[in-house]
């Protein structure tokens, strides 16, 4: 616990979203089990170990003590997750967390719910994705900003549609948000008229396996984002759908698109998906691995979140490529 104590003892009143403390990732003994973030004015200490009255006291105390010198005379929030044997169950310890909650990154306004569910709307292992989304697009309006179906985007697994939103901030024309929950694009699309960028996103509460047609009819796009669950029955099951998927990007993108892929399977390193390419869709090429944000560094890279950038081909190089093949 030490560690987290040290970070806790540290710690600067942060503007955005953010993880403060990664225990997850085992570079801190003895605190593997826990993590601390900051969903301001609101701090989430998550536990998947359950921890005693004492050590509650404990990291309360200190986050009181810190609060008092870096925030006097503000009140400090702060809610208490332990995740275990499958369930949840999710404590404010002191404050209170606004209603609604909206938290920034980069620029963005978020929606977030930290005391119902795992999942709190926003997931911040992914913060450097969304800049990569954010300069991508950026870069490709001031090039030409009249590329038309170039600044189209597909969000796969929109969820509550950050990247959706960050990629219009960015100048993309249209986003496809499609997701199986309706509840939760019904809190993407209150993230885009915070943010005042309705007008440019659909939503589509479907199955994608089932919706192949519409997705096809949309496009084509000049950017895929694929941020799908690793492991959600009925929905996506990485180890077979991942295959599903990434043998109709090809046809999904336009020439010289880029398909943004993300895993977060533990038991799955970035192979996996470089595998899955290379053998389904062997045109598209290898551009990065997008970095995660300094603070979720893990002992072993590949059991982290992993972030992979492809490129179909140009006109261009699949005209030489023809000739080559000829040849």
């Amino acid at each position: 616990m030490q560690a987290l104590l040290d970070a806790i003892r540290t710690l600067q009143p942060p503007a955005d979203a953010q993880r403060l403390f990664h225990g997850r990732g085992g570079l801190h003994p003895g605190c593997e089990h826990l993590s601390l973030d900051a969903y301001p004015p609101v701090f989430v200490l998550t536990s998947f170990q359950p921890l005693s009255d004492d050590a509650l006291a404990t990291f309360g105390a200190a986050l009181q003590a810190r609060w008092a010198q870096v925030a006097p005379g503000e009140a400090l929030n702060w809610v208490y997750q332990c995740r275990h044997d499958g369930r949840s169950d999710t404590r404010l310890m002191a404050g209170a967390v606004p209603e609604p909650h909206e938290v920034s990154e980069d620029g963005a306004r978020l929606r977030v719910h930290v005391l119902r569910g795992q999942n709190h709307g926003l997931f911040l292992d992914m913060a450097e994705g969304r800049r990569w989304v954010r300069a991508h697009v950026a870069a490709r309006a001031a090039e030409s900003p009249h590329a038309g179906s170039e600044l189209k985007v597909l969000n796969l697994f929109a969820y509550t549609c950050a990247f959706s939103v960050v990629a219009l901030q960015a100048g993309a024309r249209e986003v496809v948000n499609l997701d199986m929950s309706p509840g939760a694009l019904a809190i993407g699309q209150q993230n885009h008229r915070l943010n005042g960028v309705d007008e440019g996103a659909r939503f589509l509460a479907h199955d994608l396996f089932k919706s192949w047609g519409k997705v096809t009819r949309l496009g084509p796009y000049g950017l895929v984002i694929v941020d799908p669950p690793s492991y959600q029955k009925g929905s996506f099951v990485a180890t077979k759908d991942y295959a599903r998927l990434i043998r109709r990007l090809p046809e999904l993108l336009v020439p010289g698109g880029h398909a943004l892929l993300c895993l977060n399977a533990p038991e799955l390193g970035a192979g996996f998906l470089q595998d899955q390419v290379r053998g389904l869709a062997p045109e598209l090429r290898f551009v990065e691995r997008v970095p995660n944000p300094a603070v979720f560094a893990d002992v072993s890279p590949e059991r982290a979140l992993k972030v992979l950038v492809y490129r179909s081909p140009t006109l261009e190089e699949a005209a030489a490529a023809a000739k080559g093949d000829v040849a």
